[in-house]
């Protein structure tokens, strides 16, 4: 039942034996099925413990969906399964050890608004001027840097503007401290840094998960691809599936880099590709194949359907976004006449 409906490529990465498995999976490719019925797999087929089992995905929407079709699957819960966002999950993680984390037991997230207005009263109380070091410009630096893994003491000033930004930081965290809240990026923070420094802990969880998968792996930056590492013993297996042609976060800190570096830190990661697929037709894949293979540095695939060969693509050069929006639109109008939708 579990390999019902996959098509070869998928049935091995779903089959693959316990190790690490990069699953390159080009758009439209079923991607999330495959994830699915991989847990469902290890599962049934393996005996892994949903308890021993750790997946991420990249939205609380797509843990949902994943967790109702693994449970519609094996008819079983899932609950003891570790299963959502690296934020959602450490969020979890800092709940039970918030002790350790040096958090207080009630600890609040600040959301992007509060984050931005606890900052802005830092750069006040230390009487700078707003112009020359913008509330919004300093919470962008603040959060880069926590993707990076840099507490304040960590970053390197290049001048002294720099020098001022870390004294905002350093000012930043300690208002945070001193109120009970903690920002989003201090979840992954906070939980890799407890785990780097409190190697009990580290061990409970690296023997706990013998088994952990990643979604969307090109679209993780460094302190994720830290927080990876730092879950997975040296006997866990590491199923990552991504895709370096649909890299589109680096202008958030996602790193294409963890794709690549993926089979130097976890030794002997079998590569497998999901090249077919469901969502487009032959026409346009041509096109995409022909346009990526421009790109160095690719690991390599060439997705194809065995859908229809569709229509020529066609070029609309719009004078402004106004104008490619109404044509947009026109064009929607249109095909819903045609197809009566």
């Amino acid at each position: 039942m579990i390999l019902n409906s996959l098509n070869p490529a998928q049935q091995e990465a779903v089959q693959a034996p316990l190790g690490h498995q990069l699953i390159l999976a080009g758009a439209g490719s079923g991607k999330t099925r495959v994830l699915t019925h991989r847990i469902a797999w290890l599962v049934e087929k393996e005996k892994i413990s949903p308890f021993n089992i750790l997946a991420v995905t990249f939205t609380n929407k797509a843990a949902n969906e994943m967790r109702t079709r693994i449970e519609s699957i094996l008819h079983l819960s899932a609950k003891s399964m570790w299963l959502g966002t690296f934020h959602g999950l450490s969020h979890r993680f800092l709940r039970s050890h918030w002790q350790e984390a040096g958090l207080s037991q009630s600890f609040q997230i600040l959301d992007s608004d509060d984050q931005f207005r606890m900052i802005r009263r830092v750069v006040q109380a230390l009487n700078l001027d707003e112009d020359r070091f913008p509330p919004k410009e300093v919470q962008w630096f603040i959060n880069a840097q926590k993707e990076e893994g840099r507490e304040p003491h960590q970053v390197e000033p290049r001048d002294i503007a720099g020098q001022t930004f870390i004294r905002i930081y350093q000012a930043y965290q300690e208002a945070c401290q001193r109120t009970g809240v903690i920002d989003f990026a201090d979840l992954l923070l906070k939980t890799c840094k407890l785990l780097q420094t409190n190697a009990e802990l580290r061990a409970h969880y690296q023997t706990r998960f013998r088994c952990l998968l990643v979604d969307e792996f090109q679209d993780t930056n460094n302190i994720q691809y830290t927080w990876l590492k730092l879950f997975a013993g040296e006997e866990s297996a590491v199923m990552i599936v991504g895709d370096d042609d649909q890299s589109i976060y680096g202008w958030r800190g996602a790193k294409i880099e963890n794709l690549h570096r993926f089979s130097k830190d976890f030794p002997g990661a079998r590569i497998i590709r999901l090249e077919q697929n469901y969502r487009s037709t032959s026409v346009i894949l041509e096109a995409a194949n022909a346009l990526i293979a421009q790109n160095s540095g690719r690991l390599g695939k060439n997705l194809w359907t065995e859908g229809q060969h569709g229509d020529p693509i066609t070029i609309y050069a719009g004078f402004n976004e106004t104008d490619e929006a109404f044509f947009i639109v026109n064009r929607i109008r249109e095909l819903r006449g045609t197809y009566q939708l």
